[in-house]
Protein backbone atom coordinates (compact mmCIF):
# COMPACT_ATOMS: atom_id res chain seq x y z
CA UNK A 1 0.00 0.00 0.00
CA UNK A 2 1.31 3.44 -0.92
CA UNK A 3 -0.05 6.66 0.50
CA UNK A 4 0.96 10.31 0.56
CA UNK A 5 -0.08 10.53 4.22
CA UNK A 6 2.84 10.73 6.63
CA UNK A 7 0.99 9.20 9.57
CA UNK A 8 0.12 5.58 8.85
CA UNK A 9 -0.38 3.38 11.92
CA UNK A 10 -0.94 -0.38 11.69
CA UNK A 11 -3.40 -1.95 14.08
CA UNK A 12 -5.99 -4.63 14.67
CA UNK A 13 -9.72 -3.94 14.40
CA UNK A 14 -11.14 -4.09 17.91
CA UNK A 15 -14.67 -2.92 17.17
CA UNK A 16 -16.89 -1.87 14.25
CA UNK A 17 -20.04 0.04 15.14
CA UNK A 18 -22.27 0.16 12.06
CA UNK A 19 -24.78 2.95 11.74
CA UNK A 20 -27.29 3.58 8.98
CA UNK A 21 -24.81 5.74 7.00
CA UNK A 22 -21.44 5.65 8.80
CA UNK A 23 -19.34 3.21 10.78
CA UNK A 24 -17.06 3.95 13.73
CA UNK A 25 -14.03 1.68 13.57
CA UNK A 26 -11.69 1.24 16.53
CA UNK A 27 -8.16 -0.07 15.98
CA UNK A 28 -5.84 -1.27 18.73
CA UNK A 29 -2.42 0.00 17.66
CA UNK A 30 -0.53 -1.12 20.79
CA UNK A 31 -1.63 -2.91 23.95
CA UNK A 32 -4.20 -0.58 25.52
CA UNK A 33 -3.80 2.10 22.82
CA UNK A 34 -6.76 2.64 20.49
CA UNK A 35 -7.56 4.93 17.57
CA UNK A 36 -11.13 5.40 16.34
CA UNK A 37 -12.26 6.79 13.03
CA UNK A 38 -15.54 7.36 11.26
CA UNK A 39 -15.91 6.12 7.69
CA UNK A 40 -18.89 5.44 5.48
CA UNK A 41 -20.80 2.21 6.02
CA UNK A 42 -20.16 1.40 2.35
CA UNK A 43 -16.38 1.73 2.88
CA UNK A 44 -16.45 -0.49 5.98
CA UNK A 45 -18.32 -3.15 4.03
CA UNK A 46 -16.04 -2.80 0.99
CA UNK A 47 -12.94 -3.23 3.18
CA UNK A 48 -14.63 -6.16 4.96
CA UNK A 49 -13.64 -4.70 8.32
CA UNK A 50 -14.30 -7.06 11.21
CA UNK A 51 -12.92 -7.71 14.67
CA UNK A 52 -9.40 -9.16 14.56
CA UNK A 53 -8.58 -8.02 11.01
CA UNK A 54 -5.40 -5.99 10.45
CA UNK A 55 -5.96 -2.47 9.15
CA UNK A 56 -4.21 0.88 8.99
CA UNK A 57 -5.20 4.23 10.44
CA UNK A 58 -4.10 6.71 7.80
CA UNK A 59 -4.15 10.22 9.19
CA UNK A 60 -3.88 13.15 6.84
CA UNK A 61 -5.08 16.46 8.19
CA UNK A 62 -4.17 20.09 7.88
CA UNK A 63 -5.22 20.74 11.50
CA UNK A 64 -5.06 18.71 14.68
CA UNK A 65 -6.82 20.00 17.79
CA UNK A 66 -5.80 19.10 21.33
CA UNK A 67 -7.42 20.05 24.62
CA UNK A 68 -6.90 19.71 28.35
CA UNK A 69 -9.07 20.26 31.41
Amino acid sequence: MKSSARNTIKGTVKKVEMGSVNAVVTLEVAPGVEISGMITKESAESLALSEGKEAYAIIKASDVMLGVE
